[in-house]
This record gives structure tokens, sequence and C-alpha cells, in this order.
């Protein structure tokens, strides 16, 4: 019994010498000398690959397809010309743009018995990634504070939500998120490696951070400000609808709005908290190569959850919403027949 155990392992840490050949002789190869590096979270899914790697394929295919029925949407539709489903279409656009920075490596991975990424490949899936979960915190406050203005400044909102001023809440959530993620990727760059082995299915600053030979304060600086920025942020998510709360205990037609607009958006950030959370919970178990399923799940929930469930709930939620995208899609059923 104890032998029969025993294979699976040695299968795995054979495959895994094999690998580390792979990276050398690729390194060797390389001209310019790039390093290589090996993502050892599919080690233990051999015999499930071409399940995951279908459901890798649907899942991308109707996170692009829901987001971009929305944004499609808002966009040929004047009357949804609103700050809030401005928001909503940038929340959209920014979850395709996460799925895409995960996806296409991964299923390159299910259908290779060889994960590797080389140092530039990692250091842009670095920066897509990045910029998804830096952007959407970013978003969700300004939808926080866009419902604010709309629940207790009624009279004044359109007068403070200008078209100027959403156009430049749009700009200011990519324009923070981008420069954060620059700032992220040139304190990695600029620090030598010493390991090739990632314990992740994708690249993510944290364990780039943990390859390298030398520790800076630059990366506990670095941590602490993303930690202060995004303390700020759910402050501010969180001051924001105390206030909402207390305006709509007061009206019945206040509650009513707050449970059409207000509640998708609660739903969304608990969704990407959550999400996110569990990728903080997995790097506990990152030294027991037992539980590396369970790893995987908890550490790709907030790259494949949010990106989902987001139009999902907008648009079985907003009454305006759903009754303009049903209307184009039975137009479109009736067309084609």
């Amino acid at each position: 019994m104890l032998t029969v155990q025993a294979r699976p392992r040695r299968s795995v840490k054979k495959k895994l010498r094999v690998c580390e050949r792979h990276v050398k002789s690729a390194q060797m190869e390389n001209s310019s000398s790039e390093l290589v590096f090996v993502l050892h979270g599919l080690n233990e899914t051999k015999t499930k690959r071409q399940i995951f790697f279908g459901l890798s394929i649907l899942a991308y295919v109707f996170t692009i397809f829901v987001n971009l029925t929305l944004i499609v949407t808002i966009f040929l539709e004047r009357i949804l010309h609103e700050p809030m489903f401005i928001f909503l279409c940038n929340l959209c656009v920014n979850d395709i743009c996460g799925s895409t920075s995960f996806y296409p490596k991964l299923q390159i991975d299910l259908l290779s018995d060889f994960h590797l990424i080389s140092y530039s490949a990692c250091i842009i899936q670095i920066f897509g990634i990045s910029t998804y979960y830096l952007c959407e915190l970013s978003n969700l406050t300004v939808m926080a504070y866009d419902r604010y203005v709309a629940i207790c400044k009624p009279l004044e909102y359109h007068s403070i939500m200008t078209p100027r001023k959403v156009q430049m809440l749009v700009q200011m959530t990519w324009f923070l998120s981008l420069i954060a993620t620059i700032v992220g990727i040139v304190i990695i760059v600029r620090q030598p490696m010493c390991e090739s082995r990632i314990e992740k299915l994708y690249c993510v600053n944290w364990d780039m951070v943990k390859l390298s030979c030398i520790e800076t304060i630059l990366n506990k600086l670095y941590g602490s400000f993303l930690i202060v920025f995004h303390l700020l942020q759910f402050m501010l998510i969180i001051t924001s609808y105390i206030l909402i709360t207390r305006t709509c205990v007061q009206s019945q037609a206040e509650r009513n709005k707050f449970m059409e607009t207000c509640l998708p958006h609660l739903i969304t950030l608990g969704t990407f908290a959550i999400s996110l959370s569990f990728d903080v919970v997995s790097a506990r178990f990152s030294s027991d190569t037992s539980l590396q399923a369970l790893r995987n799940s908890l550490s790709i929930m907030y790259l494949i959850v949010p990106p989902i469930l987001n139009p999902l709930i907008y648009g079985l939620k907003l009454k305006q919403l759903r009754k303009i995208v049903w209307r184009r899609f039975n137009s479109k059923i009736t067309a084609l027949k």
C-alpha cells in the first residue's frame, strides 16, 4: 500500500526535475539570457486538465459576452448615458482586461506539460492583473460616491455629477491604478532574482518579491502604501453608505431607490472583497503541497467570480438596463427568424 501511494509523488518530483531542466535549457538557448519561471500551480491537475480547459474556455467566453453586452448596450442607448451606467461600463471594461490577463496563459498551461513563463511575460501579466484589482476597487469607490450624491443630494445631483466630473472620475480610476502598478513593477525590475519557482497559476507582485535575492525597504514602503490606499477607499465607501442609510430610513421612496441601485453595488463590492480575501487566505497554505488544489481555487476567485457576476447582478437588478437588454435580445432573435 505504501508503494502505491509513493508513485504519484515520485512522478511529480520527476516531472519537476524535467521542468527545471527545461528552464535551464530555455535560459541557455535564449540569446538575451532572459529569466524563465516555473508555475507550479498545475502540478496536481494532470488527470483533469481537459475538463479544466473546457471550463476555462466557457468561463472566459461567457465573461467576455456578458460584459460586452452591457458595454454595447450602454454605448448605443442614449438614455443610459448617465453617471451610474458610465461607471458600470468602466467596471465591465476593467473586468474584460483582468480576465484577458489571466485566462489565455492558464489555457496554454492546461494544454502543456511544462508550465513556463518568461520574465517579460510575467511582468506583463503582473501589470494586467495588478491594474485590474486596483482599478476594480477604485471604480467601486467612485460608484459609492455617485450613489451618495444621488440619494443624499438628489436636487444637486446633475450639478455635481457633470459630464466633465464624470470623465475626470473615470480617468482617475485608471490613472491611480496604472501609477500604483507601474511603481510596483519598477521596484520588482530593479531587484535580482535568485529563484525561478512560482507557487501559483499566474504571476503576481508578492510572489515575484519572494523570489528576489534581497529584501529592500522599498518593498515594505510599497506594501504599506497599498494597505493605506485600500483602507482609505474602504473608509470612503463605508462613510458613503452610512450617510445613504441615514437618508433612506426617512423615506420609503429612497429605500426603494436604495434597493434598486445601491444593493447591486453592495453585492458587487462584497463579492470582490470576499474573492480577494480568498487569495490572502491561500497564502497561508503555500508551504503545504497536499493543499495545492485548494490553494489554486482560492487564489483565482477574484479573477473569475467578479467579472462574471458583476454584469449579471446589474443586468438583473437595474430595471431600466434589464428592459433595454431584453428588448435588444428579442429583436436579434426575431431578426434571425
